[in-house]
């Protein structure tokens, strides 16, 4: 059985659902290929920063996620050992195109916002490809259940390990040597944080608690996982134990912090390990060819210290809809093969860089942050856990523009 679909779309993350509503805010139809049977919303919540807000915008979504989420006022960050604050960076600064404006906004929340917003039938469930094959302009993809999609437009957005990258050939992610833990809380009577970041920084960790909104608190926890671990990976509550132990023990974190964590709902995959692309195979690599090209993980993937993997995300998202739409409604464009080839050059051309910015930035920091080398962890506590903060804002100060 085969079908014929103009523009497919893998996978209904927030990379796949910006690109496929920006589309629709066009006027171009696509259809958005997910493997699983619903929504995926792993990881709970994050770090929605001013150049997310400022996509949502262009989508035409801003204000719904708003409305439901606390708008912070500063970021403080602690020193694990001391306990003081090391850094305190206001967030309500200007930058250069407006406001800084920064949330912690719940991910299924936001996914299910953009489904919303999305023609009924879109999302094609439990939709997994599993080969890529060329004829002519047309690339056949070839499904797990054995029915074949003609597509004359694809694009990749189905994360880490993309079945679309890989035949781009762009290399594997690389391992950071970090994982990531994380978890979210309800305070059904409120919880009692400020609209305020707190990230506890050192002791060869970096973690954060985040208030979502005035009943939901999220936090996470990133580290160099050793053989010291033991079991703690075998399941939810050892991995909780073994947060609690690193953070109560060597660290010198506040009992509230700790109380996010004790009553947290956590994902039964207990930990991830930090994966990113290295910033020479995002210079060198191919980002488009042809009519097929990747965006959000499948194209950048980022250890998290920046806060800017779903960012940047919804950043493609409307950047990519912009350039294919270009090539389907502008002037004297007919959406043929020369013309989304010359698209998806753009978006290449438009992304690339900035991709390569945030990868290197988020490693740096991360290392930075979880080092446990004295002379590193000196600077870190004299002089650099400001200039790290700050970092993360300047990295925020960005418009992807409009549709």
């Amino acid at each position: 059985m085969e079908a014929v679909e103009n523009i497919v779309i893998t996978g209904a993350g927030l990379a796949g659902l910006a690109t496929a509503l920006g589309l629709h805010r066009k006027g171009v139809r696509s259809v958005v290929l997910e493997s699983s049977a619903t929504l995926r919303a792993s990881g709970y919540a994050f770090t929605t920063w001013t150049n997310a807000f400022r996509a949502l915008d262009a989508l035409g979504v801003g204000d719904k996620i708003r409305e439901h989420h606390l708008r912070y006022e500063r970021l403080v960050a602690f020193s694990a050992s001391t306990g003081e604050a090391a850094a305190t960076v206001s967030l309500k600064m200007q930058g250069k195109s407006g406001p800084h404006e920064i949330r912690c906004v719940k991910r299924n929340f936001l996914l299910e916002t953009l489904e919303n917003e999305l023609p009924e039938g879109t999302i094609r469930y439990s939709s997994k490809i599993v080969a890529i094959e060329e004829e002519g302009n047309v690339k056949l993809l070839h499904m797990a259940d054995g029915s074949i999609i003609r597509a004359n437009v694809l694009v990749g957005c189905d994360g880490v390990n993309s079945v679309v990258a890989k035949w781009l050939g762009l290399p594997k992610p690389l391992l950071s040597g970090r994982s990531a833990t994380r978890g979210l809380a309800e305070y059904p009577d409120g919880h009692g944080f400020g609209p305020e970041i707190l990230q506890f920084i050192g002791q060869g960790f970096r973690s954060g608690v985040l208030p979502c909104s005035d009943t939901s608190v999220y936090w996470n926890y990133t580290w160099y996982p050793s053989p010291a671990d033991g079991d703690a990976e075998e399941s939810v509550s050892k991995m909780r134990q073994h947060v609690l132990a690193k953070l109560s023990g060597a660290a010198r974190i506040p009992a509230e912090a700790l109380d996010v964590i004790e009553r947290s709902e956590m994902s039964e995959v207990v930990s991830s390990p930090l994966r990113f692309r290295s910033p020479l195979a995002l210079v060198r690599g191919s980002i488009s060819r042809g009519n097929v090209c990747v965006a959000g993980d499948a194209f950048h993937p980022m250890t998290p210290e920046l806060g800017q993997g779903g960012c940047a995300a919804l950043e493609d998202g409307v950047v990519l809809a912009r350039c294919l739409g270009e090539a389907f409604v502008g002037a004297g464009n007919d959406g043929g093969y020369a013309c989304v080839t010359a698209a998806l050059e753009k978006f290449a051309g438009e992304r690339r860089w900035r991709a390569v910015r945030l990868v290197t930035a988020a490693y740096v920091v991360g290392f930075v942050q979880q080092s446990s080398n004295a002379a590193i962890k000196f600077l870190r506590e004299k002089f650099l856990s400001g200039l790290l903060a700050k970092l993360m804002v300047d990295m925020a100060d960005f418009d992807c523009g409009k549709l």
